[in-house]
């Protein structure tokens, strides 16, 4: 009945016509990319199960209030939706996001190598934990287009609707946040 190469353009108008069942299918199919982008942000796997759950409900209850604007652009539209409840939720508690996948575990940690020594190891989780540290120096605005962009693998075109700006400054702020990152990196001496 529903297929995974069924557009959520599709998927949408099913639900819109009351197909409850085509939201569900459209919901599991980004489930998987939206949780490890919540997860990544609050490293807390309860939270972000909550955040998780909170986008669904806001997800369904802006469907049904007609506040979606169907523009082929369901899941950045949710992930907009997901990035400023983790932000809520930063706000109310002062707390900086830390980087993990769906598993738990630190995505920076997944490129190892079998012939990787011990040492080699240790050395290289040192320096991802002083560059995820050196991230949280970034300005704000800066910090969220490095994460939507290499972390949750958004298109500067979609981070930048997310972030309300136009492609040219999503660029920018990428473009400062890596020049941003490299001096520090050089100051730190830090090998990555």
């Amino acid at each position: 009945m529903y297929s995974i190469v069924q557009s959520d353009h599709e998927l949408l108008q099913r639900y819109i016509n009351g197909d409850e069942k085509a939201l569900a299918f459209l919901l599991k199919k980004h489930q998987r990319k939206l949780f490890s982008f919540i997860l990544m942000r609050m490293k807390d796997r309860a939270v972000a199960e909550d955040i998780f759950q909170d986008t669904f409900y806001k997800v369904i209850d802006s469907l049904n209030a007609g506040k979606y604007n169907e523009e082929g652009k369901f899941l950045p539209w949710v992930m907009m939706i997901a990035n400023n409840l983790c932000m809520d939720h930063f706000r109310r508690n002062k707390r900086m996001p830390i980087f993990s996948d769906c598993e738990g575990r630190e995505l920076h940690n997944l490129g190892l190598t079998a012939d990787e020594s011990k040492e080699e190891k240790l050395m290289r989780e040192q320096n991802i934990q002083q560059v995820k540290l050196l991230i949280e120096l970034l300005p704000d605005d800066q910090k969220e287009v490095l994460i939507l962009r290499h972390y949750a693998g958004l298109s500067f075109k979609d981070i930048a609707e997310m972030t309300g700006t136009n492609i040219n400054t999503a660029l920018g702020r990428m473009r400062y946040a890596l020049l941003n990152l490299r001096k520090m990196i050089d100051e730190k001496a830090l090998v990555v």
